[in-house]
Parts: C-alpha cells; structure tokens; sequence
C-alpha cells in the first residue's frame, strides 16, 4: 500500500509541477508578444473622410483624431515629412473652417468664436492638407475670405476623396 501511495504521491507532484511550468511558460510567451508597430522609415498617405459637425474636447471630431493619428506615428518614430494626410472637410463640416464673423452668424450667437481654429492652423503647420468642399460653401453663401487662412478649397467633397483615394491614399472616414 506504501508503494502505491508512493507513487500516487509521485504523479500527482509530476502533474502539479508540470501544470506551473506550462502555466509560467503560457504567461512568458503572453508577455512576450511582440508589438506590431508601422515602419519608421514608410511614407504614409491618409485622407480623413470629415462630414459632420460632431464635437469631441470642443473640437470638430475628426479634427480630434486626427491629433490621435499624429501622436501615434510619432510614438513609432515616424516623422512628419513622411506623412501625406488630407482633410477633407464637406456637409455639416464645413462649419469648422470659417472664421469668427462668418462662425458667429453660422451659430446664430455673435459673442462665438471657432474652436477649431487652432487646431486648423497647428495641423496645416504640420504638413497637413486642410480642405473645405465649394459646394458646402456656395450652399451656405461662404466665400473664399471666410475660411480660414491657408485651408484649400476644392471643388467638392466626394470627388476630392474618390481622387484621393485612386492615388492611394488609406481612407479613414465615419467623422
């Protein structure tokens, strides 16, 4: 019986210890995952897809994230002459490219001002191509001296991403 419990003994250490050695060997190979990250050395060409009014941090929603993407290239050690990033900015959008006296009668309040303005200057500042649909402005009555220095004017939303997105470019929308 001695020799029974023995063994018995015997196998249930073996299966104890066996179980924390794959256990431990599951969690350093857990661990151990590596981080898929983008080349540093890549070219990157986006164009963001930015049609509505929406607000997050009390700017425009996709203007937010696009601070995001910026962040997140250079956290991989992308710099930003290899980036090639569009805003194409239509419909409801528009709105976060005018200046304040054309933002304020847009708003119906005279004391507003545009919350977007800095991040528009910071983001053209960095490379970044702002663009505002014509068709949104004629539609609404804006000119050319009511948008923002330096934002471009294109044609019209849509063909601007299609163009866009022939030549390559990695088309990020839903903002």
């Amino acid at each position: 019986m001695y020799k029974y419990f023995k063994k018995i003994h015997f196998l249930a250490l073996f299966i104890i210890c066996f179980g924390l050695t794959f256990t431990a060997q599951a969690e350093q190979q857990a661990g151990a995952r590596e981080l898929i990250k983008v080349p540093a050395d890549g070219k990157y060409r986006v164009v963001y897809d930015i049609r509505s009014n929406e607000v997050s941090a009390g700017i425009n929603h996709g203007l937010y994230y696009i601070r995001g993407l910026l962040e997140a290239f250079r956290k991989q050690g992308v710099k930003p002459e290899q980036l090639d990033i569009h805003l194409v900015l239509h419909s409801s959008a528009a709105k976060s490219l005018l200046i304040d006296d054309t933002f304020q009668m847009a708003s119906d309040d005279p004391f507003a001002v545009n919350p977007n303005a800095e991040i528009v200057a910071d983001l053209i500042s960095k490379g970044v191509s702002v663009e505002i649909c014509n068709s949104a402005m004629k539609s609404k009555g804006w000119k050319e001296e009511d948008i923002l220095p330096d934002v471009m004017i294109v044609h019209d939303g849509y063909t601007r991403l299609i163009k866009l997105q022939n030549d390559g470019y990695a088309y990020i929308g839903g903002f």
